[in-house]
């Protein structure tokens, strides 16, 4: 707790030194589809939470790297239920941790375009195979974010769209997860 606290002094002394560093706090909602033979080919709701860090290096350009936890839901089609039906429920929900690193442009501006890689990590792989199909889902995933927000400060309106490039399952051939985010930030300093 002494270390967070400390954590949170620095950066905001930080911030009031050089005005260009801010956190803030985000949430929404999260449609994901997994994109692969063996999945429901509709997007699922699911929520996330997080907060972000950005700094402006100008007026025109930054760099955000966020922290957030996203519910992934997803559905197993019925020809694989059929063969895993006395083992997996074919209703599955993944949580990650996502780390996007995403460059601002025009980011002091009314909108900003932000784009970047994210790295995921499956938090919940740890639960049994019977609670959530360990098995199935691999612990990483690899992604590029691009998105919009709308400056209404201290509030922001976000909308984004992430491209999963890494194989998140064993079932079926190379399925990829794709995301649809949108919601609401606050600045905190």
């Amino acid at each position: 707790m002494k270390k967070i606290l400390l954590l949170t002094v620095f950066f905001i002394g930080l911030s009031k030194s050089y005005g260009q560093l801010h956190l803030g706090v985000k949430a929404g909602a999260n449609l994901t589809k997994i994109d692969g033979e063996g999945f429901s080919d509709k997007f699922a709701l699911g929520y996330q939470l997080g907060g972000y860090t950005y700094y402006d290096f100008t007026k025109a350009l930054g760099l955000q790297l966020e922290v957030q936890f996203n519910q992934t839901n997803t559905k197993i089609e019925d020809r694989y239920v059929d063969v895993l039906l006395n083992t997996f429920d074919k209703k599955k929900k993944l949580n990650y941790v996502s780390v996007p690193l995403l460059l601002r442009v025009n980011s002091q501006g009314f909108i900003t375009l932000l784009g970047g890689p994210q790295f995921s990590f499956l938090s919940n792989s740890n639960q049994s195979i019977l609670q959530n199909s360990k098995k199935l889902f691999k612990k990483t995933d690899l992604g590029l974010v691009a998105g919009v927000e709308i400056n209404l400060r201290p509030l922001r309106i976000y909308g984004r769209y992430t491209w999963g490039f890494s194989d998140v399952s064993n079932i079926g051939d190379s399925p990829n997860s794709r995301q649809i985010q949108v919601g609401l930030a606050a600045n905190l300093f």
